[in-house]
């Protein structure tokens, strides 16, 4: 009902717009996506963990301090990746800017130096774009 309420054509592109915004974020601090261009989907974002950042240690500042919660990798990419999903409901711009706000603040924890601030600096140039 919800998915026909919106329109699949609109549902498509509120997923992708959201994802554009999350890996402009994401690309902007300095992280390297996972998955290669063309192969990428909009509704599940895999990020390369920076060489020094502990996986289980952001993932649970995440979840302790937001109550985000980020899947790791999986098989053979377990704890090189994380996997960050834009989904149905939870796929909107407060979200996006909600995780890259809360993944800056993880990752300074852990020592990883960025700009302040320029993950979500450039999820709003990204939105605006549009």
């Amino acid at each position: 009902r919800i998915i026909h309420e919106e329109g699949l054509e609109a549902r498509f592109a509120r997923h992708i717009l959201h994802s554009n915004a999350l890996k402009a974020g994401l690309t902007a601090m300095g992280l390297e996506l996972f998955a290669q261009s063309g192969y990428q989907a909009p509704m599940l974002n895999s990020v390369i963990i920076p060489e020094g950042v502990d996986d289980a240690g952001v993932r649970n500042y995440l979840l302790t301090n937001y109550g985000l919660e980020i899947g790791g990798g999986l098989g053979p990419i377990k704890g090189r990746i994380w996997r960050i999903g834009l989904m149905g409901h939870s796929c909107n711009r407060e979200n996006v800017m909600l995780v890259l706000a809360a993944l800056e603040e993880a990752l300074a924890a852990q020592g990883f130096h960025m700009e302040a601030g320029v993950g979500v600096s450039a999820a709003r140039e990204a939105y605006k774009a549009v």
